[in-house]
């Protein structure tokens, strides 16, 4: 009976034991010389005196189908929440720095309309060579920015199924933190498309302005080509 409880006793320690084990711990456990203990296969061996002794144990719950699913669903949802958060941060930034090139065009145009007529030919060439190079960057930019509004897209998405994935395996925290950080996303990528938008507003009001100042200044020299044309005698007196 001594032996009997002796077993029990160790077999009470084997499963904490194997619990903190598996959990990545290792605690420091005593020696002893009449007691050896083996994990096989969720089987603690106990040695009793000369004798063996079998003793069946429950799996540890970590280890259970659902339990794994959870972590796996948990960790795909942090991973998407990763590649979210880059695609984010990288279309904001281009989505400014887009806008910042339109703004610099429009001021060149700007500029350039306001001394219409002033310019010398070289002047003229030089502020059109800005210009051209100018609206080069901006479309580069535009670029840059449909590519990675496409990749955000995908982020976006992937982050729904992950978070999809993680409420039907029973992590709900996890799916409700995924679900407010691509709201946040959301959110923080409209700000920046509404300063685009008005960037790309500008441009075309500065692109109509263009086009009335040109059609007057050339309507301006046709009149003063014409003025030159006209004889002396039919600008004199009567």
């Amino acid at each position: 009976m001594a032996a009997f409880g002796r077993s029990s006793a160790y077999y009470n320690f084997i499963r904490s034991s194997a619990r903190v084990l598996l959990n990545g711990i290792k605690p420091t456990v005593r020696k002893r010389s009449r007691w050896t203990t083996v994990l096989t296969s969720g089987v603690a061996y106990l040695a009793v005196g000369g004798g063996l002794c079998a003793v069946p144990f429950k799996e540890v719950d970590d280890l259970s189908h659902d339990s794994l699913i959870r972590r796996a669903a948990s960790l795909a949802a942090d991973s998407s929440n990763s590649f979210l958060s880059q695609t984010t941060f990288a279309l904001i930034e281009a989505i400014t720095e887009y806008a910042k090139a339109v703004y610099t065009l429009v001021s060149l145009q700007k500029r350039y309309l306001d001394a219409l007529g002033k310019l010398t030919q070289a002047e003229e060439d030089s502020v059109w060579q800005a210009i051209i190079g100018q609206r080069a960057k901006v479309n580069d930019k535009k670029e840059e920015c449909r590519r990675l509004e496409a990749i955000w897209g995908t982020a976006v998405t992937l982050s729904e199924t992950a978070a999809e994935a993680a409420y039907a395996s029973g992590a709900e925290h996890v799916c409700i933190m995924a679900k407010t950080n691509i709201q946040v996303a959301l959110s923080q990528v409209e700000q920046a498309q509404n300063t685009s938008l008005d960037a790309d507003k500008k441009l075309a009001e500065a692109k109509v302005m263009e086009v009335e100042r040109m059609t007057q200044h050339a309507a301006s020299l046709q009149n003063a080509d014409n003025e030159e044309d006209v004889p002396e005698a039919y600008l004199r007196e009567d």
